[in-house]
């Protein structure tokens, strides 16, 4: 169905190609999954398959890629529509109405099909991704796991042979995720439609796929087998994988269930040295759910929320929601897509009034204090980096990101600089990789050195290593004081970093714990280190590590 027969690409002003002598066959209905560490070319492979490279990215292929037997240097993406359907990491960008009923019908009235079978269609996706209570919805007015969900769905009502999806979890809550991954099984398995998806969430994904494609660096050859020869020898793994290479188990697990039928004896073993174990230390964030501005420590807080109600015209975002944020302490706020997470974080910036309750931040109340004033209090890092960031150079970001916070100049170059060593000042921020646009935007909201840091879905788009090097420097941020909340769908940041958990559900709080109790008693939210060791209180690998090392 997809072929690449010596593919290469050179970008203009590239000094190397970013794909190199790429031969590659994926056949008819198979998912096949593509691998790799961030910018060695991952998202140039699936746009040659689409045709948006290089007809829209500019740049030389050479060799040839065929889909259903077209070249696609030769076919436009317009004249691969009917055969070819692609979702992009940016959902914003995909768009071009404004509801979400009418995204669901766009592609289907641009291919000419009758009235009969679209709306037959939209039903049917709006039933497979749980859309149906949003069809009358403005887009624009969708949380980004929400516009996730639709862009995905207006590629499946054209019912393509080829879906080519670039990081289609990435802002899904888990739930949501598995509802995605099981409708792609469904095509795979009943319709034979072939699947090309790029996915950086490894532990949602690796285990349904046919066949692996890995990409080992910028410009090196790929390599493919299946799922378990290529996560024998990858150097971006899942959690469960990691685990299976410590304790030194084969055939290596691709799922929690087949590592639980490993893990007995390594069970055993933790076992003996459970009082050591992680979950047994209750850490900082023991506070009571929903604790409240009369606790000891509210008076100094970074920011306390008392009987919080916000609602945009008939829907309720936030409901009678009260909570503290304390020094030094790293809170993951968790919940399925629209429960509002995104909200309290705007709200916690000042960008929603309040319709009931009270918001303090630092002292001052958000919705009525000056930008320049309230960002040396709480400093906000969006789900998409770009929404903060508009100059054309890296260091002109840092001379704005310098005035705006009243700094000393070279104060946020000096934060850029150890964060992104190898990035020049003349680099525009749009030519750099997902995580080094996030970190540049946390250096452009860390210059004014606020009390407390936001973060919306900070690991979208981060590969295993990227996800690392944040997690290092949100950890220096909490020992330096700084208060932390992460709104995240990733389970296993919340177990590696969190100490605190808030789950909100309908825009009400209804988990406020430390994170071994929160997400261990969850099955949504529990990482797999914790499914796989249950009981036992481990929640990640070099936890293990550490328990095992400490214990030979």
């Amino acid at each position: 169905m997809i072929r690449f027969e010596g593919v290469s690409v050179v970008y203009d002003g590239a000094d190397a190609p970013v794909l190199r002598g790429v031969d590659l066959a994926v056949p008819e209905g198979e998912l096949c999954l593509l691998v790799g560490a961030s910018g060695v070319g991952k998202s140039t492979l699936l746009g040659a398959v689409s045709g948006l490279v290089p007809h829209f990215t500019g740049g030389t292929l050479y060799g040839r890629v065929t889909v259903a037997g077209r070249d696609t240097r030769t076919h436009r993406p317009r004249e691969l529509a009917d055969v070819v359907g692609t979702v992009g990491q940016d959902p914003r960008a995909h768009f071009v109405t404004d509801t979400v009923e009418d995204e669901l019908a766009y592609g289907m009235e641009s291919l000419g099909l009758a009235p009969a079978t679209m709306r037959r269609r939209v039903e049917e996706t709006l039933d497979l991704l749980g859309l149906a209570a949003l069809r009358d919805r403005p887009i624009a007015t969708l949380s980004g796991g929400q516009q996730q969900r639709v862009a995905i769905g207006s590629v499946l009502t054209t019912h393509p042979k080829v879906l080519v999806l670039d990081e289609p979890t990435s802002a899904l809550d888990p739930g949501a995720a598995e509802e995605v991954l099981a409708v792609l099984q469904r095509l795979v398995h009943d319709l034979g439609t072939t699947v090309l998806m790029a996915e950086h969430r490894l532990e949602r994904v690796v285990q349904y796929a046919d066949r692996v494609v890995l990409v080992p660096g910028p410009g090196e050859p790929p390599v493919a087998g299946t799922p378990a020869e290529i996560m024998a020898v990858s150097p971006v793994r899942p959690p469960v994988v990691d685990l299976g290479r410590l304790a030194g188990w084969s055939p290596l697990p691709l799922s929690v269930r087949d590592a639980r039928r490993a893990a007995g004896p390594l069970r055993e073993r933790l076992g003996e040295f459970e009082e050591r174990g992680p979950g047994r230390s209750p850490g900082p964030g023991t506070g009571r759910a929903g604790e409240g501005p009369d606790a000891p420590a509210a008076a100094t807080a970074p920011a306390y929320v008392t009987r919080l109600t916000l609602r945009h015209g008939p829907v309720t975002a936030l409901r009678d929601l009260t909570l503290t944020l304390r020094p030094g302490e790293t809170t993951a706020l968790m919940g399925r897509n629209g429960a509002g997470k995104s909200t309290l974080l705007r709200t916690l910036v000042g960008m929603h009034r309040p319709t009931a309750g009270e918001v303090r931040v630092g002292g001052v109340t958000p919705h009525t204090t000056a930008p320049a004033r309230l960002l040396r209090h709480v400093g906000l890092v969006p789900q998409d980096p770009r929404d903060l960031l508009y100059a054309d150079t890296v260091a002109a970001e840092c001379e704005a990101a310098d005035h705006d916070a009243d700094a000393a100049p070279g104060t946020c170059r000096a934060l850029v600089r150890e964060l992104l060593p190898d990035v020049g000042d003349s680099t525009h921020p749009r030519d750099l990789s997902e995580g080094q646009r996030l970190a540049l935007a946390l250096a452009v909201v860390l210059t004014a050195r606020p009390p407390l840091v936001l973060l919306d879905e900070p690991t979208r788009g981060l590969d295993y290593a990227a996800k690392a090097r944040l997690v290092e420097i949100l950890r220096g941020l909490a020992a330096d004081g700084h208060a932390i909340v992460l709104a995240t769908h990733d389970v296993e940041l919340a177990a590696e970093l969190a100490h605190r958990v808030l789950v909100i559900a309908g825009g009400e709080l209804v988990a406020d714990g430390p994170t071994a109790e929160v997400v261990v008693s969850s099955p949504a939210f529990a990482p797999q280190v914790a499914k796989v060791l249950a009981p036992l209180p481990w929640l990640t690998v070099p936890q293990v590590r550490a328990a095992l090392e400490g214990t030979s």
